[in-house]
């Protein structure tokens, strides 16, 4: 799971190796700041990598994750569906990686405590 948040963040939109990205959130944000809109999100996502990967608060960051996923692609979905390297398939993408998450954070971990 962190590495595709650190993927995406670091490489797709920090780095803007997939213009695409910056071409989504220039659709759905405006096109003025979409740029450094695009590295800020990217920022973000690198920070949920290192969240994921910290292993702390694991429920919560699994309802973050979910939350994140699903209305991002919602989002993209109902504004910028022509941009989607799989078009109207992202959703279902993002359905199952939400479930993947759902997995790891409330199966595989049913009964975690906060760590200090």
């Amino acid at each position: 799971m962190a590495l595709v948040w650190l993927a995406n963040g670091f490489l797709c939109k920090v780095l803007s190796l997939v213009p695409r990205h910056e071409a989504i959130v220039a659709r759905i944000l405006g096109p003025a700041y979409a740029s450094p809109l695009t590295r800020l999100i990217g920022l973000a996502e690198i920070g949920m990598a290192i969240w994921v990967l910290s292993g702390r608060w694991i429920k919560l960051n699994a309802i973050t994750q979910i939350s994140l996923v699903l209305v991002m692609n919602v989002l993209e979905f109902c504004l910028a569906a022509d941009l989607l390297l799989w078009r109207q398939f992202n959703i279902l993408f993002a359905g199952l990686f939400a479930l993947l998450v759902y997995y790891y954070g409330f199966v595989l971990f049913p009964k975690t405590e906060p760590t200090n």
